[in-house]
This record gives C-alpha cells, sequence and structure tokens, in this order.
C-alpha cells in the first residue's frame, strides 16, 4: 500500500492529455497555417480567403515576385480513417473542377490537408498527375507546421 506521500507524487507525475491533443484540426487552423507557411514563403499579394459556406477556392494568393496564382482548397481533420480518406477524395474533387485552363497567368493548386489526410494524398496522387497539374500537397500537423509536398517528393515516396 502507497503512503498519502507517494499517492500524491504519483499522481502529479501523470501528465494529463490536453485538450489541444484531442481536439480535430479544424479547416480554419488548417486554413490560417498555411496562409501563415505562405507569406513567409514569398506567397502574399492578393490573397483572397474563402469562408465555410462561401462558394469558390478556399485560398487564392499571388506570388510576391512573379505573376503566378496559388489555389488551394483546405479540409478539416477527420475523426476516423475512413473520414480521413473521404475527406482527401472530396477536396481532389473540389480542387480539380476549380482548375482554369488557358490564359497567360500560371496556376498552382494545392490540397491544404490534416497529416492523415495528407499521408492518404501523397499515397494515392499519383506523381506523374502533380506534375501534369501543378498540384501541390500541404500537409498541417497539430502545431501548426506546414510541409510543402511536390511532384518531386511524390515520386520519392511512389
Amino acid at each position: 500500500m502507497l503512503s498519502k506521500k507517494d499517492r500524491r507524487r504519483k499522481r502529479k507525475s501523470r501528465k494529463p492529455e490536453s485538450n489541444f491533443m484531442k481536439k480535430p484540426l479544424t479547416e480554419k487552423f488548417v486554413k490560417q497555417s498555411i496562409i501563415k507557411w505562405l507569406f513567409r514563403n514569398g506567397w502574399g499579394r492578393n490573397l483572397e480567403v474563402g469562408e465555410l459556406r462561401d462558394q469558390g477556392v478556399d485560398i487564392r494568393v499571388k506570388n510576391n515576385k512573379v505573376s503566378r496564382f496559388f489555389l488551394i482548397e483546405t479540409k478539416s481533420e477527420g475523426k476516423t480513417r475512413q473520414v480521413s480518406e473521404s475527406t482527401f477524395v472530396h477536396s481532389l474533387g473540389q480542387i480539380i473542377t476549380r482548375m482554369k485552363t488557358g490564359g497567360t497567368t500560371r496556376y498552382y493548386y494545392g490540397l491544404g490537408l490534416p497529416e492523415l489526410s495528407a499521408k492518404i494524398a501523397i499515397r494515392r496522387v499519383p506523381w506523374q498527375v502533380a506534375k501534369k497539374l501543378l498540384l501541390y500537397i500541404f500537409s498541417v500537423d497539430k502545431t501548426g507546421k506546414v510541409k510543402q509536398y511536390s511532384w518531386q517528393d511524390l515520386k520519392k515516396v511512389q
């Protein structure tokens, strides 16, 4: 039997799980994390951000130096792997329907996804398709860290 002092010490040593780690990532958090990453990486002009109920792409931003745009569709984190899979497929369909053809302006496209959905996308989007469509995958972790995957990155892991 543990003494009162030992029980207290044991209780203090247990680290309670924070609510931050339990909550799924919201679309707003994913979007804000990607916007911060874009600004730090030279994409800050003419930023347009869609709200949850808006039609169209979630993030539209112009490069600071050249006439190129990034159109990014973002999604929140699913509660299960099946929902994460569905989230990826839904976001891919949405960004494809928003792709522009022709004209002189070059558009890059992105899927802004929580880490688990991004891993599914990295595995399932053929690198050849990503190259042809100028499609990038943005992975956002629970701390807000963003990692961008190009077609070259997809080619290395597929």
